[in-house]
């Protein structure tokens, strides 16, 4: 699986953490920031990553900052993207399993490092299950972003 990943100074050492983790196991497509800088700002990173995902460059996003409030923002300003800022182990997977989440968005100053880890592989280890219902919801989203994107 292909795996993007982006990071302002916030999530800068924990997506560090992330890729290392990952690296053996997934290709990972590192979006930014490529060094810590106190003034970056998230969305130079988090676009591109957002981007890549609704263009089936990379499978899956991993956006981090401070808070994830920021990135979850920017990640779902791009058509085509499901975002969710996720802090417990259950919405990492169900958002995958009848949302069809896309990117998940974590703030590395709310979780620790070992249970970002946790979150990350609840979202990576998880597959849309393509139910009717879901399904039907889905249609329903993109219809919105269709009457809503210009």
């Amino acid at each position: 699986m292909k795996i993007g990943i982006a990071a302002d100074h916030g999530g800068f050492e924990l997506k560090e953490l992330i890729k290392k983790s990952l690296q053996d196991h997934f290709e990972i497509t590192d979006f930014g920031a490529d060094s810590y800088d106190a003034q970056d700002d998230y969305p130079d990173f988090v676009q591109p990553l957002a981007e890549a995902v609704a263009q089936n460059k990379v499978e899956r996003g991993i956006a981090i900052c401070g808070s994830g409030i920021g990135a979850c923002i920017v990640a779902n300003k791009i058509q085509g993207v499901r975002a969710a800022l996720i802090n417990e182990t259950y919405s990492a997977h169900q958002g995958v399993e009848h949302d069809d989440m896309n990117i998940i968005c974590i703030g590395a100053r709310v979780v620790g490092d070992v249970y970002a880890m946790e979150l990350i592989h609840a979202f990576l280890n998880a597959g849309y299950t393509g139910e009717e219902r879901h399904a039907r919801r889905l249609t329903k989203l993109k219809n919105i972003e269709d009457r809503n994107t210009k």
